[in-house]
């Protein structure tokens, strides 16, 4: 029996299962978080976990997440940049786990009060649709012409890529019954 497609659920889930990089805040003796061992935590050294475990503990103050984990505005401002550059058809690939985190950054961004963090979450908000407007474009054109190249798909996100197979099946079966 085939595999059923994976959703941009199943990918959200994969996600909190991911192992990313933390900084421990302070030392911590080994423990124990749902059958998961962790530790024992070194103040300011490097160690990994699951992202729903590396949450919790960034929440509680034990650790912090690692520089490369998280989304802002600078890294949004130049995947914009690089987005608007390319061409109609070319689509650079993004960082991993681009849209799980993007979503958490803006729902953290959205839970402050601070006038600055607003701010940020509209200037966030703005060029998260920005981005993702700029690759639908793309998407829908590779989508609408002849099936495509593993180079030329190579960089779509598994969300995308999710978005394409649906497009390019449901415009080939319109085309098909246009043409019979």
């Amino acid at each position: 029996m085939p595999k059923p497609p994976l959703t941009v659920e199943d990918l959200d889930f994969n996600f909190e299962n991911t192992p990313v990089k933390m900084i421990a805040n302070r030392s911590s003796p080994e423990m124990k978080v749902a059958g998961e061992t962790i530790g024992p935590l070194e103040e300011g050294k490097e160690f990994q976990v699951k992202y729903w475990i590396a949450l919790e503990l960034a929440k509680s103050g034990m650790a912090r997440f690692h520089g490369d984990e998280k989304i802002d505005l600078v890294m949004l401002h130049k995947l914009y940049w690089r987005e608007t550059i390319q061409s109609g058809k070319q689509i650079p690939p993004l960082p991993e786990n681009f849209y799980p985190k993007l979503r958490r950054y803006l729902a953290e961004l959205k839970e402050f009060t601070d006038p600055v963090k607003a701010q940020d979450y509209e200037k966030a908000t703005r060029l998260a649709h920005d981005i993702i407007n700029c690759r639908l474009r793309k998407i829908v054109g590779l989508a609408s012409g002849p099936a495509q190249t593993e180079d030329i798909l190579g960089n779509l996100t598994g969300e995308e890529r999710i978005l394409y197979d649906h497009l390019h099946e449901m415009v080939a079966d319109w085309r098909s019954k246009i043409l019979k």
